[in-house]
C-alpha cells in the first residue's frame, strides 16, 4: 500500500527539512476536480462517523499543528462538515491555567481525549509544549527535552487502547501567512481575529520552523504518525487531510459493521421474545405488512 496522494506521511526516524517540504502542489490536481473528489471524501467521513459511534469500539483523534493562519480553524469546519456534531467535539489549547500549571504537562491533555465512539479535534494539542515552550524559553531545555519521549509513551497508551491518532502540521509558507495576515487587516469582518502577537511571532519564523523538525522526526511514530499538508491553497489542504481520515477509517469499516450487524441480531432477538412474552404488544398487522411490500 503506497502513502497519501496529496500529503506526506513522516517515516519514523525520518531526517526532516522543512524547507524541502512543499506549502503547495500544483500541477496534481485542479481546483475544481479537487474539490469534487474532497466532496466525496467529506459525505463519506459522515457515514464512517455513523459507524465508529454505533459501533463503540474506537475513537478517533485528530490534531491540528501549525504556525497562525495556517488553517486550523479552517480544517476543523471543512473536513468535519458532514459529520453529526453530536457525536464530534473541538478542543483547543491555549496559556495553561494556574491549575494546569500545577499538573504534569499532559494532565489537561489527558482529560480531552474522546471516548470510543466519539471524534476530538485538537486544536493546537501537547506538541505546545515542545514547541512555543522551546522557542520562547518558558522551560531549561533539560525539562522540555524529555518531553518528546513522554508524549510518544502517551499516545502509545491511546493507540494500544483503541484511539485512532492522525495527526497533522499544516505547513505554510511564510509569504502565504504574511498575505493572510494582511487580508485579516483589510476585512472588516475578520479583523477581529487582528492580534499584535501573531506578527510578533513570525519574528520567530525560523526557531519555529526548527522546533517543529525535531517534532516530525522525533514523535513521528507507527501508531501515530505525522502527516504533513502543503496548507497554501485552503481547497487542497482540506483534499489532503480528508483524504488521510477517510482511507484510515475504511481499515476499519468491515470490523465495525459486522460489531453492528451482530448487536442487530441481539436486538431483534430480544425484541421477538418480549413479544412472544407479551411483554410488549405485538406490532400492527396491517403496518407489518405494508412494510413488507
Amino acid at each position: 500500500m503506497g502513502g497519501p496522494v496529496y500529503g506526506k506521511t513522516i517515516k519514523p526516524g525520518s531526517e526532516i527539512s522543512i524547507r524541502k517540504l512543499k506549502t503547495r502542489l500544483p500541477g496534481v490536481i485542479d481546483e475544481i476536480a479537487g474539490k469534487a473528489t474532497f466532496d466525496k471524501y467529506a459525505q463519506e467521513l459522515g457515514e464512517l462517523q455513523e459507524l465508529l459511534f454505533a459501533a463503540g469500539t474506537h475513537a478517533l483523534l485528530v490534531i491540528f499543528q501549525g504556525m497562525d493562519t495556517s488553517g486550523k480553524d479552517g480544517a476543523t469546519k471543512g473536513v468535519f462538515r458532514d459529520v453529526n456534531p453530536s457525536g464530534c467535539r473541538v478542543v483547543g489549547f491555549g496559556v495553561p491555567t494556574d491549575e494546569e500549571l500545577a499538573h504534569d504537562f499532559l494532565w489537561r491533555v489527558h482529560q480531552c481525549v474522546p471516548a470510543r465512539g466519539q471524534i476530538v479535534v485538537f486544536n493546537r494539542s501537547q506538541y505546545e509544549d515542545v514547541l512555543v515552550v522551546r522557542v520562547h524559553d518558558l522551560a531549561p531545555k533539560e525539562v522540555w527535552s524529555k518531553r518528546y519521549d513522554q508524549i510518544n509513551a502517551f499516545e502509545k497508551v491511546l493507540t494500544d487502547t483503541n484511539t485512532i491518532a492522525l495527526k497533522f502540521f499544516l505547513h505554510i509558507s511564510k509569504e502565504e501567512q504574511e498575505e493572510r495576515l494582511l487580508a485579516r487587516e483589510r476585512d472588516p469582518i475578520k479583523a477581529w481575529k487582528l492580534s499584535v502577537g501573531d506578527w510578533e511571532e513570525r519574528t520567530y519564523w525560523d526557531r519555529y520552523q526548527e522546533a517543529y523538525e525535531d517534532v516530525l522526526r522525533k514523535c513521528s511514530t507507527e501508531y501515530a504518525p505525522w502527516h504533513v499538508i502543503p496548507a497554501d491553497q485552503k481547497w487542497f489542504r482540506n483534499l489532503a487531510i480528508s483524504e488521510i481520515v477517510v482511507t484510515e477509517l475504511r481499515k476499519y469499516r468491515g470490523e465495525w459493521e459486522a460489531r453492528l450487524k451482530k448487536l442487530s441480531e441481539t436486538q431483534h432477538a430480544a425484541l421477538a421474545k418480549a413479544r412472544a412474552d407479551g411483554t410488549i404488544p405485538q406490532p400492527s398487522p396491517k403496518l407489518v405488512a405494508a412494510g413488507n411490500e
